[in-house]
């Protein structure tokens, strides 16, 4: 007897080996038109495939988390198929699923143009409502070979004389059309459905080598509903209006140039928000008994490779040979600097937990086709922090963390956040033993909070696991940006240790811990997530004081030194213009308020005070105003 077990707990005999179709059958015809897919032991398969015995069996329908990835899967190679029906000279690369859709690369002569994508769509539409079934064949390297070389389709033949011996060769079929692939498929090319859609063209190196040829990659997105499509269309065109870099540019705050890839050159006001992020974490680290420190930008290689950097991250670090010929590196992470600090006069067991905090610059090479504005830089500033402690204090010590991480991004409008846990990667330093200690201590840390967490396999930092923080911004979009590390292995690797209790010399553990991460990355999360409309504390002009006529200029300039007598980032605006000009120029570029003065505030004593996003104006005496506003413009730490 085979017997397979289910996911809701129960056991379904039979005499003989099934597969997981037959298995879908036996419990239901209306299951088994809603399947897609089974899960073997975990493992996503094909319906067709034979289930062994005592499996554990999880049939995946449209509904289940991993259907979209088949979904994406199977729309990929519809898509080219439709592109070899329109286009027959065009060769097939790879096509794999990506975050919220699709690409396929095409090897063809001539280019796609934009308008070639409504055709290709139509077609996938075509070759989707004919319900081809995906049949699997396994064949031989030579056969596979052969069969591709016959349909001149040289990237193909790559991949095949590529693939390890030891691996099975598939070919899937839809109707007459093929391609190598692994899988699994869906059942049909029905199941994918109408919710997708061609988004753009893309040039793309094969194998992602410059030296290769230029590919052409078609982008595409799919999803389970047209009501998911519609909503994630919508989220595109939303995060368009707000993408940082429009935002930037309009808001005078940063730019980018050639001369300087992937460095951010801050104009006054970009400062004024970056700083003001500054002072908060500073506070809010003195308050938690973090102390500030600085460490060099480059040091020597030898250092880099006692922490494992070298190994484990060189070709990501920029360097630098000395005429003496000693190589520097531009330092990519700021741990084997606390480390050095820590070593710097003997510590005893009564002074820890000892907590560093430095908002370094760190420099990773990232490749040009990466960078994207202030998400994704080369030369960033990191609200690094390393906490030196006991084992005893591990877990004490990761809940203070935890919360206060919480707490913070709260006070930036973030409550929706998202908790994973990751644990060893397969590069990493030190004994599965040590590991083991690592990843129950803040694993015990983490449930004591009563936080929920998501699992995260392999991802840890080579040098121990990790939580990462992920929030969910305005328009439902995800960002990780907080860590929290616990290190077994970094301090004993460069020689660190306290005097403990017994007089012995011990080494600390250490903790790594980000809060924004990326500062440039974070405010950049900021501009998309307020769409530009910072906070009043944040925000790089609070006030702009605006004249109806030349007659309130002497007025208007007492106001604006008032208001700067009051810590209020406050402008003035003495153009020769009309002021419902003023007034949408300034609202254009997200100016908080703005205090509108005529001849009966000039009489009055008063400002009339128009606030961003709100048509309704008020008028109040100018201390009474200011007043109000300074509350307002208190930073959250302050109001605590």
């Amino acid at each position: 007897m085979y017997k397979y077990n289910l996911l809701d707990g129960s056991q379904r005999e039979f005499e003989s080996q099934i597969t997981a179709e037959e298995l879908a059958k036996s419990i239901s015809d209306s299951l088994f038109k809603k399947t897609l897919a089974v899960k073997i032991d975990g493992q996503l398969s094909d319906l067709s495939d034979l289930l062994p015995d005592g499996s554990k069996i999880e049939l995946i329908t449209k509904e289940h988390p991993d259907a979209l990835e088949l979904i994406r899967h199977d729309c990929a190679h519809v898509l080219a198929e439709a592109v070899q029906e329109i286009f027959p000279e065009t060769q097939v690369t790879i096509g794999p699923v990506i975050e919220n859709g699709f690409y396929y690369d095409f090897y063809r002569e001539e280019s796609f143009k934009p308008e070639d994508l409504i055709k290709i769509e139509k077609k996938m539409h075509e070759i989707i409502s004919k319900n081809r079934h995906f049949e699997k064949k396994e064949v031989s390297r030579n056969e596979a070979i052969q069969i591709f070389k016959d349909k001149n389709e040289e990237y193909k033949v790559e991949l095949i004389s590529a693939i390890p011996d030891d691996q099975t060769i598939k070919l899937y079929s839809q109707g007459d059309w093929f391609d190598l692939c692994r899988g699994p498929h869906m059942v049909s090319t029905g199941q994918i459905g109408k919710a997708f859609k061609l988004m753009k063209i893309a040039g793309a190196y094969w194998r992602g080598d410059s030296n290769n040829v230029m590919l052409q990659r078609i982008y595409g997105t799919a999803w389970s509903s047209s009501e998911q499509l519609n909503a994630y269309l919508n989220m595109l065109e939303e995060a368009e209006k707000r993408d940082h870099r429009k935002l930037g540019r309009e808001m005078n705050l940063f730019h980018f140039q050639e001369e300087g890839p992937g460095s951010v050159f801050w104009h006054k006001k970009g400062w004024t928000l970056f700083t003001e992020l500054i002072d908060y974490m500073k506070r809010k680290g003195q308050k938690a008994g973090y102390l500030e420190v600085n460490t060099p930008d480059m040091l020597d290689r030898s250092l880099w490779e006692k922490s494992g950097h070298w190994e484990k991250f060189g070709e990501n670090m920029f360097t630098s040979t000395t005429p003496d010929e000693k190589i520097f590196a531009l330092k990519p992470m700021n741990c084997p600097g606390h480390v050095q600090i820590f070593k710097n006069g003997l510590k005893s067991y009564r002074e820890l937990p000892i907590k560093y905090a430095e908002f370094g610059k760190v420099h990773r090479y990232e490749p040009s086709g990466a960078l994207h504005g202030l998400m994704r830089v080369r030369h960033f500033t990191q609200d690094d922090g390393h906490i030196f402690l006991t084992e005893e204090q591990i877990k004490e010590e990761c809940v203070k963390v935890h919360e206060l991480i919480l707490s913070i991004y709260k006070d930036f409008g973030f409550d929706n956040i998202v908790v994973k846990f990751s644990d060893r990667p397969e590069k990493r330093v030190g004994d599965d033993s040590i590991w083991d200690k690592a990843e129950k201590a803040l694993i015990d840390a983490v449930e004591t909070t009563n936080q929920k967490y998501e699992l995260n396999p392999g991802e840890g930092a080579f040098y121990g696991p990790k939580l990462e923080y992920v929030l969910r911004d305005a328009i439902g979009r995800d960002w990780q940006c907080g860590t929290l590390q616990v290190d077994f292995n970094l301090p004993g690797r460069l020689g660190s240790f306290y005097i403990g209790s017994d007089g012995e010399k011990h080494v600390p553990v250490m903790l790594h811990r980000a809060i924004f991460g990326s500062l440039e990355r974070f405010t950049g999360i900021l501009i998309e997530h307020y769409a530009g409309r910072l906070p009043l504390w944040i925000s790089p002009t609070q006030i702009v004081i605006v004249t109806i006529s030349s007659q309130a200029d002497d007025y208007a300039k007492e106001v604006l030194e008032y208001c700067q007598n009051n810590n209020l980032r406050a402008e003035v605006d003495l153009r020769n213009e009309k002021i419902s000009y003023k007034i949408r120029e300034h609202i254009s570029v997200k100016i908080p308020l703005l205090f509108v003065i005529g001849q009966k505030e000039i009489e009055d004593k008063t400002v009339t005070i128009r606030e961003l996003g709100n048509t309704e104006q008020k008028t109040l005496s100018l201390t009474d105003a200011v007043s109000e506003i300074k509350m307002k413009a208190l930073p959250p730490d302050y109001k605590d």
